[in-house]
């Protein structure tokens, strides 16, 4: 009996059992796990698409800016320094100075069009491009990672082709007044090729000599164009000079500017327009075009009151064209260190710059009695190494850790080496334009002349060069 009690029990629990399994539903888990799977899938793509929009919406933000800058450089070199050199001429030199800076507007366009790119920009050798952008070839709306990574290419080109702009167009200063237009413009060419390309392409180009961020052998910090424009145009304008000898008349005959408004407005048009020039070098609107930004704009004005201050201690006032000469020295050495320094830093830059500046406008010029016509050498070769030799020591890895997170930049980041970086950089620049302008002269000298004969340097340029007047007269 107790045996028969057992298996009923055993009997009825069993069934139980069976009864339960049967009342529930049956497992169903691949059905349950597909929305999950699909809701995964769609959150993904919106998330892709978001950081498409966002992708998007940064590149179209850079582009708009840099455009801007684009056209803010151009401003630089025309109206500004025709203006500004077009009013410290004399009335019968007016035309020719400006002209020569328009011409090169075109000029320099054409042949960076044919080949000037590249030669900067194409390729990664430590000295010059190539040819792999000639008639700018592959250049079209896609980014180029190596130099701008959210903006096409084609922008890069055209920002980059304002610099090759300005650049010569600054040495014109020295020889303003006695060089000829068709030696003018044969010496642009040549200088452009074998000078400027090559610096361009060393100090900012893919593997460049002196390139800081893309494998330079001796990394230069140069953020705007302290050694490939200033240093390059300062002491090529220098040799200019020198080879070309003294103005008639100079330094006894008085040549004082023909129209200081002009020179003032000038100058007021390089100040807006240098934001573009250093601001624009960020090539993003980023917080790095906003460090660039203030840093020039803070740089200028130091440089205007240090070198309206010297003056006023040397002549007892502080004059118009000292002031705007002061802010452009400065503007000259904050554009190297731009991008590396904060406000401060940028204070004490154009601060220096402008008592050195002034230093070298009034005193070294005079005790080596060399006409630099507009003091090109003076304020753009002097400015440009005073500056480029500061950056090495105000650079700091907080506004542009160039050389890698968490490594220092300048000395006073505790990276001292870099000065000497700068001093190689500076050196190297000075050597190379000192050279390769002298040999240019003297091959544009024997090709089409240099000088204008006595007689049409009396009578002007405007006249003898171009058959025009700057100022109809007559009532």
């Amino acid at each position: 009996m107790k045996r028969l009690g057992v298996a009923c029990c055993l009997l009825t629990l069993t069934l139980g059992a069976a009864q339960l399994l049967a009342q529930q539903p049956p497992a169903s888990a691949p059905a349950s796990a597909t929305p999950s799977m699909e809701t995964s899938k769609t959150v993904s793509d919106k998330l892709q698409q978001l950081d498409q929009k966002v992708a998007a919406a940064q590149s179209s933000a850079d582009n708009a800016w840099m455009l801007v800058c684009a056209a803010l450089v151009l401003m630089m070199t025309g109206p500004g320094l025709a203006l500004f050199y077009g009013g410290l001429v004399r009335q019968k030199n007016v035309l020719a100075i400006m002209m020569q800076s328009f011409a090169l507007m075109a000029l320099i366009t054409v042949l960076w069009a044919l080949v000037g790119y590249s030669l900067c920009f194409g390729g990664s050798g430590p000295f010059i491009g190539n040819f792999q952008h000639a008639l700018l070839r592959g250049i079209g709306v896609d980014p180029n990672p190596d130099y701008a990574a959210t903006i096409p290419q084609l922008t890069f080109m055209i920002y980059q082709l304002m610099f090759a702009i300005i650049t010569p167009a600054l040495i014109t200063g020295a020889t303003a007044e006695r060089m000829k237009f068709s030696g003018t413009v044969l010496f642009m060419t040549l200088w452009f090729f074998f000078v400027y390309a090559p610096m361009a392409h060393m100090v900012w180009g893919k593997g460049g000599f002196l390139n800081a961020a893309l494998g330079g052998r001796f990394p230069t910090l140069d953020f705007a164009g302290g050694t490939v424009v200033h240093i390059t145009s300062g002491v090529s304008a220098l040799v200019c000079a020198l080879y070309l000898g003294k103005r008639v008349g100079f330094p006894k005959q008085p040549m004082p500017p023909h129209s200081l408004v002009l020179s003032f407005i000038g100058a007021c048009l390089l100040w807006v327009g240098w934001f573009g020039f250093n601001a624009g070098s960020a090539l993003a609107s980023n917080g790095l075009a906003t460090t660039a930004f203030v840093a020039t704009h803070f740089g200028a004005a130091a440089a205007a009151l240090s070198w309206s201050l010297s003056e006023w201690i040397k002549n007892g006032r502080a004059s118009a064209l000292g002031a705007i000469s002061g802010a452009v020295a400065g503007l000259v050495a904050i554009t190297p260190a731009a991008g590396f320094v904060g406000p401060m830093p940028a204070l004490v830059i154009g601060f220096i710059a402008g008592i050195f500046c002034f230093w070298m406008v009034t005193r070294f010029k005079a005790i080596f009695s060399y006409d630099d016509a507009l003091d090109a050498f003076g304020v753009h070769g002097a400015g440009g190494t005073i500056g480029a030799l500061l950056t090495g020591v105000f650079a700091r890895a907080i506004y542009n850790p160039i050389f890698g997170a968490g490594k220092p930049t300048g000395g006073l980041d505790g990276h001292w080496g870099q000065v000497g970086n700068q001093l190689v950089g500076v050196l190297f620049a000075w050597l190379f334009a000192l050279v390769g302008t002298f040999v240019i002269l003297k091959i544009v000298d024997a090709v089409t002349g240099l000088r204008v004969s006595e007689e049409h340097e009396i009578a002007g340029l405007d006249i003898t060069q171009h058959g025009e007047e700057a100022y109809n007269l007559e009532s």
